[in-house]
């Protein structure tokens, strides 16, 4: 076994013990990105001087007798949360070169816990698609097989852990672009409630949505990360003033007496059968562990797709209005006023992007905002109360992450609505605000992952972890 194979508690435990050094640590995971990273094309940018020095600094403090779980970890940041002097672009040409003033919250208490940043990982442009083929610089590939995708947006955080480029990464989740990748991939993926984690710093996607998530190799590994960047952050009005509970106070006391819901609308037609039936199993197991299952009902789950994309556009139309040439990243005229608009903006933005613009701007649009915006928002409220009298009878919910394993490149691409139908079975959980976890629970028969998605109340991700963590340890 080398130092990249390692979890990130055994990495812990190999520094806290003196068997390591971050920095040697570090230079393993940079030596692994340089041999396979022009493969994977999981990184936007590699800071190997950085990570270096960051690295130094946390040999030192802990020669000082500090100690944090994150501590001289080198971990991977999406390429959408801002990092003061370092590129961060969204995968988007029009802010190729940009480099912020200032660091997300986020990023920020990992980097006060000692966390290491190796680099900014590729996305679909402003984590907008479901398998980072939108990226406007690169697609990612999947380390399982690089002629396939790696889910989205969060492909390029993904696809480094899985590569072992990473022993930990960000991702964000606005309708389950951690989970998808996750799943794709075969690592854990973990989308906190909305508001538990400050969206400070958070290039905006739909802002009622956006969640910064963590993924890594284990369920403790994912805890560990979020513990450290999540709460209160007064400089982003959503975010929930609650205390963050020890995330891992209850990780280690099995499923016995937990009751586990089982929503029948997400085993459905159109589901692959080894996906179904590796998701069952894990279900299954976890019955033999002690959980009680549980049928539930959430039956408006068949309009969450059409509701997740009249919300998420609208909102998007919204916040990139501001990417216009004139404060932010290229500016491509010098023209008069409008002209540098249209170029700045139809040069800038791919194609998935515009389209989400204008699907947007269309449901804004005066005579048409009741029938589209307005509705979509009362069907939102429709799916949270689903979700509310689910959760009155059981713990947490049990379901696929995806109705499939990692599709080819190119597959879906030519077809946004076949595209879109890939996160059919995370958006619900997203616009009802909850939390949610995928982990891996088996291989079809291309031995591609399938992900087993976890949902819990708002607030609860203790359970979520709980649940996670026996499945996770008693299996393979």
């Amino acid at each position: 076994m080398t130092v990249t194979d390692l979890t990130l508690s055994e990495a812990r435990h190999q520094l806290q013990n003196g068997d390591i050094t971050s920095v040697e640590l570090t230079r393993a995971y940079l030596e692994r990105i340089e041999q396979l990273d022009e493969q994977i094309k999981a990184f936007l940018t590699v800071t190997a001087d950085i990570a270096l020095e960051m690295a130094a600094a946390a040999d030192n403090s802990r020669a000082d007798g500090e100690d944090t779980p994150l501590l001289g970890i080198p971990l991977a940041i999406k390429d959408v949360l801002c990092t003061e002097s370092v590129p961060t672009t969204a995968a988007s040409r029009l802010l190729e070169g940009y480099m912020p003033p200032y660091t997300a919250t986020a990023v920020q208490r990992l980097f006060e816990a000692g966390a290491v940043m190796l680099g900014k990982t590729n996305t679909d442009e402003f984590a907008m698609g479901s398998s980072t083929e939108n990226s406007g610089y690169f697609p990612t590939h999947n380390p399982w097989d690089t002629t396939r995708v790696p889910g989205g947006s969060s492909g390029g955080s993904a696809a480094a852990i899985a590569a072992r480029m990473a022993l930990g990464a960000l991702g964000t989740d606005t309708g389950g672009s951690v989970r998808a990748p996750g799943s794709f991939c075969g690592v854990v993926a973990l989308k906190p409630s909305y508001g538990r984690v400050s969206r400070f710093g958070l290039i905006a996607f739909a802002s009622s949505l956006d969640s910064v998530g963590a993924m890594g190799n284990r369920v403790e590994d994912v805890a560990d990360i979020l513990q450290v960047m999540a709460g209160y952050d007064e400089r982003d009005s959503t975010s929930i003033k609650d205390d963050v509970p020890n995330l891992k106070a209850k990780i280690d006391s099995g499923v016995k007496g937990l009751r586990i819901g089982i929503p029948q609308e997400y085993f459905v037609g159109g589901v692959q059968s080894a996906v179904e039936e590796a998701v069952r199993i894990a279900i299954d197991h976890l019955e033999s562990l002690g959980a009680e299952l549980v049928e539930v009902n959430l039956p408006h789950t068949e309009y969450s797709l059409p509701a997740y994309y009249l919300i998420a556009t609208a909102e998007a139309s919204a916040n990139l209005a501001r990417f216009d040439g004139v404060r932010y990243g290229v500016r491509k005229s010098s023209g008069e006023l409008w002209s540098m608009y249209k170029s700045t903006r139809g040069d800038g933005f791919g194609p998935e992007v515009k389209r989400r613009i204008m699907l947007g701007t269309y449901a804004l649009s005066a005579g048409y905002y009741d029938a589209y915006y307005l509705k979509a928002q009362k069907v939102r409220t429709l799916i949270k109360r689903d979700f509310d009298a689910a959760f009155e009878q059981v713990d947490v919910l049990a379901a696929p992450t995806m109705p499939t394993t990692a599709f080819p490149i190119g597959e879906k691409s030519e077809d946004p609505l076949q595209m879109y139908m890939t996160d059919v079975f995370t958006l619900a959980s997203s616009l009802a605000g909850l939390c949610g976890i995928s982990l891996p629970c088996g291989f079809d028969e291309q031995n591609l992952p399938v992900g087993l998605q976890l949902m819990g109340a708002p607030l609860r991700e203790s359970s979520l972890l709980q649940v996670a963590n026996a499945y996770e340890q008693s299996t393979e």
